[in-house]
């Protein structure tokens, strides 16, 4: 049993850190493909054909951007089923579009939907105090999962979950007074409330959830996105 525990766990590492290389690897090319992009530019500049190149960019960005009231609503639809082991599953549609401004969502924390273009950073990040749901639900997004609390939950749980979040990439911590329970746990489509960070539903979620199966965009980043 411990065999299997063990081999189960140095196979997650492995996952893990093999993510890790592909993130990097991406960033040194979005780095060279950013470079090459500014010569681009810069010849259209000499060359008059500058107007043409921002005229194809601005109606992209539109295309895969909402901004303004018409993007107020999540997109979502449908509703929670519980399973056996507590844990919350969305049974519905989960939208995806990119807006640029408030989301009213219909779970709290919520765990999908329309949200931000930029991503909430959750490289095993700790944050002391709110965060925007629209950056966070990105980050669910990239297969993150989020541990949030109240002002109820004891310091000790708060603290030990803290510990855990930091030592574990893709997963993001922060406080979040708008939830049922004093501990929440959270995934893309997926929730549960835990009474404690000894409660074995916290390694269990962690092990499922952390770049699962559920994922939207696997592998996709967790770094250099904004930080509160």
């Amino acid at each position: 049993m411990g065999s299997a525990k063990n081999s189960s766990s140095a196979a997650r590492k492995a996952r893990i850190e093999e993510l890790r290389r592909a993130e990097r690897a991406r960033e040194r090319r979005n780095r060279a493909l950013t470079i090459a992009a500014s010569v681009v530019v810069v010849g259209g500049l000499v060359v008059g054909g500058v107007v043409l190149v921002n005229s194809q960019s601005d109606k992209s960005a539109k295309n895969d951007t909402v901004s303004g009231g018409d993007a107020k609503g999540s997109g979502d639809s449908g509703h929670f089923t519980t399973g056996k082991d507590g844990v919350q599953t969305w049974s519905g549609k989960l939208a995806r579009t990119h807006v640029t401004n408030k989301v009213s969502y219909p779970m709290h924390p919520p765990v999908g939907g329309n949200h931000n273009p930029v991503w909430l950073n959750c490289n095993g990040d700790v944050y002391t105090k709110p965060v925007q749901d629209e950056n966070a639900v990105h980050a669910l997004e990239h297969g993150a999962v989020w541990v949030t609390y109240t002002g109820k939950a004891q310091k000790a749980d708060v603290d030990a979950l803290a510990a855990k979040v930091k030592k574990t990439p893709y997963s993001l911590m922060s406080p979040y007074e708008n939830q049922a329970a004093p501990l929440i746990l959270s995934a893309w489509g997926h929730q549960v409330a835990v009474k404690s960070a000894s409660d074995p539903e916290v390694n269990k979620f962690f092990a499922s959830y952390v770049q699962g199966a559920q994922t939207p965009e696997p592998g996709a980043s967790c770094t250099g996105g904004v930080m509160k």
